[in-house]
């Protein structure tokens, strides 16, 4: 009865595992939440160990998917964020990492979505010089909030992001282009004539997957050959065998981190 009992209980451990293992996860974060009138941008923030307010720390901003959107404060620490969490990078990258979360109505940058009626695949006509979502307002003003604390580094604030999140990457970087000191944009897109605004000034890594079936890699090898027209230097990885999922292989590229924090502005 015994060792049934044991059995049982070991059973149910292993099931409940990985949701005690997210709710650790999670837990890490803090939550926090940017009001501007009558709209919220709920957020979740880790702060370095021991962290210490007299300090000045770097800040990653990390921008989720469409996937991950809604108003739990949850769901957009689904990618990433273990990363973060992981003892050695926190012992050797020392910063304050933020995760805000897009409404489930809304957009991070301002990109036309429609359906081709032929394939039925997904087509997304990237805006020029187009006025801001409300998603991407509020993120510009949990960024600007951000930029007021004492403890922030203004030199080394970056900024990445997947699918949804690198596209609005693009838009950020293009929208306040002397704030980041780096991006990496996870099989992302942008308009080719927004390329000049940040070519010069934001040191970028590209990544898709070849066989994307979602946003055709295309977007990014065009954003990559107008940033070097317009006189930049962008780093692009292209995954053969990957779908839409190149996330999972570009977090776990070697020099991921080394090569985001090695850049100040």
């Amino acid at each position: 009865m015994i060792n049934r009992d044991i059995k049982t209980l070991l059973v149910c451990f292993i099931l409940a595992c990985p949701f005690f293992v997210s709710a650790q996860k999670n837990a890490a974060f803090d939550r926090g939440s940017f009001v501007l009138k009558k709209d919220t941008l709920p957020y979740r923030i880790l702060f370095p160990l021991d962290f210490d307010p007299a300090r000045k720390y770097p800040v990653v901003l990390v921008l989720h998917g469409a996937g991950e959107r809604g108003s739990n404060n949850e769901d957009q620490l689904k990618y990433g964020a273990t990363l973060f969490l992981s003892d050695s990078i926190r012992d050797k990258y020392t910063a304050i990492v933020l995760f805000p979360q897009c409404p489930s109505d809304g957009f991070w940058s301002n990109v036309k979505i429609e359906t081709d009626s032929a394939s039925r695949k997904l087509e997304f006509i990237f805006q020029h010089d187009a006025p801001p979502t409300k998603s991407m307002t509020l993120l510009l003003g949990l960024l600007d909030e951000f930029l007021d604390k004492p403890y922030v580094d203004k030199h080394k604030v970056y900024v990445g992001g997947l699918s949804m999140g690198g596209m609005g990457t693009f838009e950020l970087i293009g929208r306040r282009p002397n704030v980041f000191a780096a991006a990496f944009a996870m099989c992302g897109g942008d308009n080719t004539l927004n390329a000049k605004k940040y070519a010069k000034k934001v040191p970028l890594w590209v990544f898709h997957g070849e066989k994307d079936s979602v946003v055709p890699y295309t977007h990014s090898e065009s954003i990559v050959a107008a940033i070097k027209d317009a006189g930049g230097d962008p780093r692009y990885t292209l995954y053969m065998h990957d779908d839409h999922d190149c996330w999972d292989d570009a977090f776990k590229e070697p020099d991921f981190m080394s090569w985001l924090f090695s850049h100040t502005k």
